[in-house]
């Protein structure tokens, strides 16, 4: 079964090389998508895949790069896109 939902992660995750590990993780884990840094000091996340595999992606997400501190994440299911691959943009 497929989910998709849109994930803001907040803390220190901007700089520390956030958005290229979730792409990292994403591809481990078959997620597609996109992740970009929010003006507000946010990260953005839009992630489709298998319900396991975008609850693995949601659980990195909340411990993100040893070089980040991740605060909050807000995770919310949202339709589905059709994304085929992962990016990272903004």
């Amino acid at each position: 079964m497929e989910r998709s939902v849109e994930i803001v992660v907040a803390g220190a995750v901007q700089g520390v090389a956030f958005r290229w590990q979730a792409s990292v993780e994403a591809e481990r884990l078959g997620v597609r998508g996109w992740v970009r840094n929010e003006p507000d000091g946010t990260v953005r996340c839009s992630v489709e895949g298998s319900a396991e595999a975008v609850r693995s992606f949601v659980d990195w997400c909340r411990r993100g790069t040893r070089w980040s501190s991740v605060e909050r994440v807000e995770v919310t299911d949202v339709e589905h896109h059709g994304y085929r691959t992962f990016e990272i943009s903004g």
